[in-house]
């Protein structure tokens, strides 16, 4: 169960770790679903044999945005519920870098750090968020982000 504190307790939070999500398997069926919605066959993502062959991936590999959109649902099990928040929206990022490929049948999740916290308008606040999606047993990560929400707050 995710944490409740008010959103003056998450701004004491700024510059710290709120934690890491749980491991999520990328599969070839997830891949192929996210080339489909979003038009993007290259024969890296979709095409085993050819990526094998091909390049030096041995496979083939997760679409960057496909990891870049699972932060949404990796972070949801590691930022806290805000006391009165009517809803959280993506803002946008900062700053985005693909550092390494997230091959298929790979695990990932995200490590998360509270940057930021800044009052926009009463009951508007601004969240900078670094996240790292990790890739299991490798020293890099899949991706960093500067990643922005928008929490809104009643009362």
């Amino acid at each position: 169960m995710r944490q409740v504190m008010t959103i003056q307790a998450f701004t004491a939070l700024v510059g710290q770790s709120l934690g890491q999500s749980d491991w999520l398997v990328i599969d070839q069926d997830r891949i192929d679903k996210f080339a489909a919605v979003t038009e993007d066959f290259q024969f890296i993502h979709t095409d085993a044999a050819r990526a094998a062959a091909e390049t030096p991936f041995g496979g083939t590999i997760a679409h960057g945005f496909l990891t870049l959109s699972l932060l949404s649902h990796l972070n949801a099990q590691v930022l806290p519920d805000i006391k009165n928040r009517a809803m959280t929206f993506n803002y946008g990022m900062n700053k985005v870098r693909f550092l390494h490929p997230v091959a298929c049948g790979s695990r990932i999740r995200s490590q998360v750090s509270l940057r930021s916290v800044t009052q926009k308008q009463p009951g508007r606040y601004l969240c900078q968020l670094e996240a790292q999606i990790e890739i299991e047993g490798q020293a890099v990560p899949a991706l960093i982000a500067e990643q922005l929400v928008m929490h809104v707050i009643t009362k």
